[in-house]
């Protein structure tokens, strides 16, 4: 829950608490625990009357519809034919994929195979280094 808080941040969350709870700072955090404890308890409940109703074994993550449907009103063989088009559509893609991925690194490497191999060429006079340039400073 604090994992993108610093320790400093925390602790000055905690001066604030402290400046505006005062002295009933335990009790208000034992009551926000109570709260939560009780939350936690109805959804339980909760969870529990409608998997008696409907008969079967539901969990808080199952009352997203899509994961309702999927696990209580399909089969297996259902799910199976809508997932095999799917699988075969990720398995085209991703052969294609590292094909390409081969046929980039066969030419990365050739590209740096001839860059390695080309020697500069320095022959001629015309392709030495330019003349320094001058500075103001120089003409003051």
């Amino acid at each position: 829950m604090f994992e993108n808080l610093n320790w400093w941040e925390i602790g000055l969350l905690v001066l604030v608490a402290l400046l505006i709870f005062g002295d009933k700072l335990p009790n208000v955090i034992s009551d926000g625990l109570k709260m939560v404890r009780n939350l936690r308890r109805m959804a339980s409940n909760a969870t529990g009357d409608l998997s008696r109703e409907l008969g079967t074994d539901i969990q808080l993550e199952d009352l997203h519809p899509k994961a309702f449907i999927r696990k209580h009103l399909m089969s297996e063989e259902e799910q199976e034919s809508l997932r095999k088009p799917l699988q075969k559509m990720f398995e085209d893609a991703k052969s294609d994929l590292s094909g390409v991925h081969q046929d980039l690194k066969d030419v990365a490497q050739a590209a740096d195979l001839k860059s390695a191999t080309r020697k500069p060429v320095t022959d001629t006079p015309a392709a030495s280094a330019p003349p320094p340039r001058r500075s103001f400073d120089d003409y003051t």
